[in-house]
């Protein structure tokens, strides 16, 4: 099992004392789950492995090192493996144990609400300060249950909540609907995100900038990048702070984070549209290149689903008062957001993990370049382990949450190095690499000395001085003197 580990600013310079990785390569890419690599022959000759020989063999694709220092190489296990791997039972999915957790978390919300409403009052706390923190410690606990409430209505997205695809979508369109989401609506973008994980130019979630999308973006040129001096810690925690605030609503309302390919759709749905305000990419409208037309029914349904809680929120606030649904309801809401936002990114963003340009890309390369995490008992109870075997959900999602234990512990031995995790002291680890990703993760590129398909395997690298540092490109300008 390979972990991600903190990793010193000397770590190149002590790779350069390790051996080099070891000969076989991949020269095959698909976008299809059951297709997966073939084996290429060595390159070099066996005699080259005698003892004394310190020239140690090296891939095709080149020295590939991620953001750590870490030596990186291709995956070459098959989807078809991991799932043979995984006992039967795992699969097995039970409409009354998933209607049970249901029930289970929408008790603790009523039974929270139930307490904290009849006995948290002026009569019993009269020190307005201490009942107020009481009242944010509610909406804390309220923010948990709904979290819950949202992974189970994503278990019904994909199909693993029961065996009936109406009961998983009724239930799931319910849940959602309640936590102002979509449903169908996300439930087709998110499948496109797991047909496409760490593809560059097809996921649906942080994609990460390139070099040079980065680059545009402060202002200067790719060559640039690698002689900026750091970003001031204070700028990185604004941009942290606003993504747990806002993100999911920028996301499902200008695809933020998602990728801004659309022109490339062969249906033509995309043209002309691009992530951002007005750019038509949301959703909520079935004109969205994010969908197909067969879809736009069920974005009409997720919109119904919307219309109607919001319809149910005002007449609440309308008789209620709007500060108590703020307490009630929508500072929960927002806790949903920061704990779904904070999950996907830590799921996808790490300093250990790769993306792929389309020429390196296959679906088992890509379902690799997760990592699972720990949260202790809120993890893997209220959360129902979302945080916790992640990668074994973006190989197989029809697995329930309840098996996935299980699952993960068989697939291990297959990805071996490949699969990862940073569980270093659990929830507090958790919060602590949301710093160290936003500080550590701010563009991809190849590495320096990636050769032919290696060039096509992007890692993060950071103006911050963390890690291996950025490339050091030519200046245009002397690139072109050099060559006349």
């Amino acid at each position: 099992m390979a972990t991600t580990n903190t990793s010193r600013k000397n770590a190149v310079q002590q790779l350069a004392e390790q051996s080099q990785p070891s000969y076989s390569s991949s020269n095959s890419v698909s976008a299809s789950p059951i297709d997966t690599p073939r084996q290429s022959p060595s390159s070099t000759s066996l005699s080259s492995l005698d003892s004394n020989n310190e020239t140690a063999l090296e891939h095709p694709y080149g020295k590939l090192l991620d953001t750590y220092g870490n030596v990186f190489e291709l995956p070459e296990f098959t989807v078809k493996q991991i799932r043979d791997a995984i006992p039967p039972h795992c699969f097995k999915r039970s409409a009354i144990r998933g209607l049970g957790y249901v029930a289970r978390d929408l008790v603790s919300l009523a039974v929270t609400f139930f307490l904290f409403n009849t006995y948290l009052t002026p009569e019993n706390v009269p020190y307005t300060p201490i009942r107020a923190a009481l009242w944010g410690v509610y909406t804390f606990i309220q923010g948990l249950f709904a979290t819950g409430i949202w992974v189970l209505a994503h278990e019904c997205g994909h199909q693993s909540f029961s065996p009936s695809k109406t009961l998983n979508d009724t239930v799931g369109w319910i849940l959602h609907s309640a936590l102002l989401v979509p449903y169908f609506s996300w439930k087709i973008s998110h499948g496109k995100h797991h047909k496409a994980t760490g593809h560059i130019e097809r996921d649906m979630v942080f994609v990460p900038k390139t070099r040079e999308i980065y680059a545009s973006r402060v202002r200067r040129f790719v060559h640039e990048l690698s002689e900026l001096t750091e970003e001031a810690p204070i700028a990185s925690a604004i941009t942290l702070v606003g993504q747990q605030l806002v993100g999911w609503l920028l996301y499902i309302s200008f695809n933020t984070t998602g990728h801004n390919c659309h022109e490339k759709q062969a249906d033509g749905r995309g043209k002309g549209k691009k992530n951002g305000l007005f750019g038509g990419v949301n959703h909520f409208t079935p004109s969205s290149p994010l969908y197909d037309a067969k879809d736009g029914h069920l974005i009409l349904l997720s919109d119904l689903g919307l219309l109607i809680t919001g319809t149910v929120l005002f007449l609440l606030g309308q008789n209620y008062g709007w500060a108590n649904m703020a307490v009630w309801y929508f500072i929960p809401y927002l806790w949903v957001n920061h704990w779904l936002v904070a999950i996907t990114f830590l799921q996808h963003t790490d300093p250990s993990l790769p993306h792929y340009e389309p020429q390196a890309w296959n679906f088992a390369r890509g379902a690799a370049a997760t990592i699972d995490r720990e949260f202790g008992f809120i993890g893997r109870h209220l959360l129902h382990g979302i945080i916790e075997t992640h990668v074994l959900h973006h190989y197989v999602s029809t697995i329930p949450f309840y098996n996935a234990d299980e699952a993960t512990e068989a697939i291990k031995p297959i990805m071996g190095k490949h699969y990862r995790s940073d569980v270093k002291d659990g929830p507090i680890g958790f919060l602590r690499s949301m710093w160290r990703s936003a500080r550590w993760c701010q563009w991809v590129e190849p590495s320096e000395g990636a050769q032919g398909e290696g060039k096509s395997v992007l890692f993060f690298r950071n103006r911050n001085g963390n890690g291996v540092p950025p490339r050091k490109l030519p200046v245009p300008g002397e690139l072109t003197t050099s060559i006349n």
